[in-house]
Order: structure tokens, then sequence, then C-alpha cells
């Protein structure tokens, strides 16, 4: 992983995650949004890479991410889409077109929820889905991304 921006992996949080820690807490926990890029920074500097996180209410912003990733040449994509992980036809084309390897993320369970959450046309697009640790689960992707794609913890 010699090329700087090869070691960078886009974490991309969806629509009402910039209400993470006020947004009904009793479903998505206290942590911030702060909280998940701060977690996601020092993650990913534990495998020598960088987090490069992005929030956006509208599809097509995190979509204009999911390419500009790729035009970076970024080694992976963390992402919780929220709401458009059920919704989304145009997110599920983006990171299939981009050939990323990626990782849904949701915080809460969502198969534990509204039966409209338990279809994801993200996690069609991703080789791995995350869904009920809380924040962790940021966590346990970027572990999990590193691993699949054979970067491994510096000592």
């Amino acid at each position: 992983m010699a090329n700087t921006s090869a070691a960078t992996i886009y974490v991309l949080n969806g629509p009402n995650l910039n209400l993470l820690g006020t947004r009904e807490p009793e479903t998505y926990g206290h942590a911030t949004l702060a909280d998940v890029e701060k977690l996601c920074a020092e993650t990913s500097a534990q495998f020598g890479m960088k987090a490069d996180c992005r929030q956006s209410n509208h599809e097509g912003e995190l979509i204009d991410f999911i390419h500009e990733a790729h035009a970076s040449k970024a080694a992976g994509i963390i992402i919780n889409a929220g709401a458009y992980s059920h919704t989304s036809i145009a997110l599920h084309d983006a990171l299939i077109a981009v050939k990323i390897p990626a990782v849904e993320v949701h915080i809460s369970n969502i198969h534990a929820r509204e039966s409209f959450r338990h279809h994801s046309f993200t996690a069609k697009a991703a080789f791995a889905t995350l869904s009920g640790f809380g924040i962790d689960g940021y966590r346990l992707a970027i572990a999990g991304l590193a691993g699949k794609i054979g970067v491994k913890a510096k000592a």
C-alpha cells in the first residue's frame, strides 16, 4: 500500500446520522457523529490507514462520495446509508459500479425493528454487513475491511 490514497477508507454516513447523540438515544445510543468519526480515525490508524469521514442527508451527494472514493483509489468504503439502505437502488448501483470493497454498518439491529428495515439494497453491494453493535460496528467494520484487503494491524 505504497500509494497514500490507497490507504484511505471512506466512511459514509447517510441521512439523520448528524443527529446521533440526540436522535432516539434508546435506539441509537448517546454517542455523537463526532464520536463515530474519532473511533474510525483511531481504528484506521491502527492499520496504518486513514478514515475520510463524510455525512450527507442527500442521496446524490452520497453517490458523489462513492464516485470520489473510486477516483481517489480508496482502499474501501464503510457505509451507513441510514434509511437509504432500504430504498436506494442508486446507492447500490454506485457501490457495485466502483468495485471497491464495502461494508455496510447499522448502529441498531435493523432485523429487530420495523419490517421495512429488514431489506437493504446497500447490503447486496457490500461484502459484509454489521448491525446492532452500536457505534462499535464501525470499529468491527474497519477491522473486517482491513482483513479483506490484506492489511494487518500495526504493532
